[in-house]
């Protein structure tokens, strides 16, 4: 079964990597004069509700993009944690006027698209129909129907997407990472939990949306294929009645960096990748003298796939995917923050690698200064292709208070950056010596080596709560590899049982980025192994080994094996090697650890570990070591399959996304050699 899961993550990463081939970039053209750019400046009005109106007349395609966005600080949401998030999703369920079946059918009917969330929304239609579409908009914004219904269904939904991220290093490292930047019972660090979404009442949500939800300091963008003069009637007809909520705004509480530079860790036991996120705090703002200089300096270090993190980390040691930085700018919170998800095993030497890069930033070089002008001029030109971003513009400039010239000399504004302008935005917004080294992993694997970078080491829990340095769990001295693995043969049915099986054939359904696909397993002893991955009917990848040959198709094309890929999938022939465990003195027993939620002993293997449940004996996870990197599998659901207990439900990481897959059915002793042709 395991060997399965592995060469399906195989399957994967190899589509992925037909896909993603790069150009050679070595014969780049020059970049040509810098062109003058003339965007449109909006009309404006004003209602008496506050509600400010950009238009932007375009009148290219037939298409209007319509931007609703609300200027306010963040507000604490306390003990009801995720109640904004609630209310939004309120506003797709139809209005006092309109029921919800009604109100969508509206929509679909007009084939616009149309989105709410808790600080505005967005619609995109047909100019002909813009009138129907704003009408639709201002309906759900002024009439919302709140039900306590449809509130507890989202309760519901947002339950289980934070029950399906209590394992997923990446949620917990953005949540308590940002906790511990802003203090978790701040407007700016507070998070949801299940405990906070349960808690949320009709009540509740009615009173967010009177008090934030409104039209003061509002700003509606308009940009397309409309005339001012027959949009100022429309949008004052639509939402006049939107009434003034006049709450008074409430100071953000005082957030700083660190005096010196620290190390936070939050355990993660499941982990076989560190999410590591270096961060501080800084005072950038768009219309500061130094901003140009600030993200010029950011795209240098870690903007895209040439920037020093990623030819680092990635290219030169090998370290991880991806790596990169962000400076980010914002009216409420402006902060600098370098990523990157590395192998447990790297974890220390990556971070020794950001702050390396952290602390030459300071220095460019010209080719470097010239390549980072040149991207960063053509990112902009080609977005004033998109009305969303001619949207964006207007309402940065509002809300932002930028001169109006701000983004007619954007191009110039970056041509005028030197060397010397970037040591001196990197000394007040890059700060290697104030920052916070989050990291969220596997204490046990990473810890020890943390602890040698000179910086000092504290942890947290994963409700961003200090804890003390995680200890590794002792088993009883009478437990050996053998006796967990005779409890777990015993617990799925018996040795009896369990040497009676020589093919285990499973039908399984998943998930990948949204679509459904099915998969047909088949792993049969002596090696055999047969996969097929389908979606609507249609194979896109299959994988055959006989035991002695076999192939890989990726969409039609298909791949031998190689004698390395051979050699690896022989190694394994039985079923339950488990069978075999008391016989190998590789295998070594490493304790107690948390995994798929429970206490867990650990065997460890060469090229991979295995987690066997404390409890009940069954297994509960394994990682085996790829070229690719490691590869976490979880099992749960066991259910008893003709005198043998299967998992159910399997739970595959891949490159930090999880494959959840469903399994349907198995079929116990049925293959056939015709199955692995």
């Amino acid at each position: 079964m395991k060997k399965q899961l592995t060469y399906i993550a195989a399957a994967f990463l190899f589509a992925g990597t037909v896909s993603a081939q790069k150009i050679d970039i070595n014969a780049m053209p020059k970049p040509g004069p810098t062109p003058a750019i003339n965007i449109a400046k909006p009309k404006t009005f004003q209602l008496s509700n506050g509600l400010t109106v950009m238009v932007v007349e375009n009148n290219k395609l037939p298409r209007v993009n319509t931007t609703l966005s609300m200027d306010r600080p963040p507000f604490f949401e306390g003990n009801v944690a995720g109640v904004s998030s609630i209310m939004a999703e309120q506003f797709e369920n139809g209005t006092t006027n309109l029921s919800k079946e009604d109100f969508n059918k509206k929509v679909d009917y007009l084939g616009a698209n149309l989105n709410f969330s808790s600080n505005g929304a967005f619609a995109n239609s047909l100019s002909k129909y813009f009138p129907e579409v704003l009408g639709l908009m201002a309906d759900a914004i002024i009439n919302p129907k709140f039900s306590a219904e449809e509130i507890q269904n989202s309760k519901e939904r947002a339950v289980e997407g934070l029950k399906s991220e209590e394992k997923n290093a990446s949620s917990i490292a953005s949540k308590v990472s940002n906790a511990l930047m802003y203090g978790k019972n701040t407007a700016r660090g507070e998070f949801e939990t299940v405990e906070t979404i349960n808690k949320i009442q009709l009540g509740d949500v009615q009173n967010v949306y009177k008090k934030y939800y409104a039209p003061d300091n509002a700003y509606l963008v308009i940009v397309g294929d409309v005339k001012f003069d027959q949009v100022k009637p429309l949008v004052e007809k639509a939402f006049s009645g939107w009434k003034k909520a006049n709450t008074p705004v409430t100071p953000l509480e005082p957030a700083s960096n660190l005096a010196k530079t620290e190390i936070n860790v939050v355990d993660v036991p499941s982990a076989v990748q560190s999410v590591v996120s270096v961060n501080n705090l800084n005072n950038l703002k768009m219309k500061d003298p130094n901003y140009f200089a600030a993200i010029m300096a950011n795209y240098i270090l870690g903007g895209g796939g040439e920037a020093r993190l990623f030819m680092n980390l990635r290219e030169k040691n090998g370290f991880t995917y991806g790596a990169y930085s962000d400076m980010n700018a914002g009216k409420y919170s402006s902060d600098f923050s370098a990523d990157a998800s590395v192998r447990n095993e790297v974890t220390d030497k990556a971070v020794k690698e950001f702050m390396n890069e952290l602390n030459a930033i300071s220095t460019v070089k010209p080719e470097e200064l010239a390549n980072a002008k040149a991207k960063l001029k053509g990112s902009f030109i080609m977005s004033l292709e998109k009305p969303e971003t001619v949207a964006k513009f207007a309402l940065n400039q509002k809300v932002q208070d930028l001169p109006s010239d701000f983004y007619t000399n954007y191009l110039k504004s970056i041509d005028k950056v030197s060397a010397a302008d970037i040591s001196n935005a990197v000394k007040t917004n890059i700060l290697p010596n104030q920052s916070r080294i989050f990291i969220a992993g596997k204490a046990s694997d990473i810890s020890e080596g943390l602890e040698k970078l000179g910086y000092p080491v504290k942890y947290y829990d994963k409700e961003a709560n200090p804890v003390a340095k995680p200890a590794a769990q002792k088993a009883d001295a009478n437990v050996t590899v053998g006796s967990v693995a005779d409890k777990y043969i015993n617990a799925i049915g018996g040795a009896a049982a369990v040497q009676k099986v020589t093919s285990i054939s499973a039908d399984a359904t998943t998930k990948v980025q949204g679509m459904d696909m099915a998969m047909k397993m088949i792993h049969a002893k002596g090696g055999k192994m047969a996969m097929n991955i389908s979606m609507m009917g249609n194979t896109i990848q299959k994988i055959v080994f006989d035991g002695k040959d076999g192939y890989m198709e990726v969409q039609g094309q298909k791949k031998p094996f190689d004698d390395k890929q051979k050699s690896e999938m022989t190694k394994e022939t039985e079923l339950f090697p488990e069978l075999g465990f008391a016989k190998n003195p590789a295998l070594k027993l490493a304790g107690i650890e948390k995994y798929n939620n429970e206490d867990s002993y650990v065997v460890k293997a060469d090229k991979a570990t295995y987690y066997y449940s404390v409890s009940t004996g069954l297994k509960t996870g394994e990682v085996k070591a790829g070229e690719g990197g490691s590869i976490p599998t979880s099992y749960a659901n066991y259910k008893d399959v003709s005198g043998v207990k299967l998992p159910f439900t399997i739970i595959q990481n891949m490159g930090g996304m999880d494959i959840n897959l469903a399994v349907q059915s198995y079929l116990l002793n049925q293959a056939k050699d015709s199955d692995f042709k």
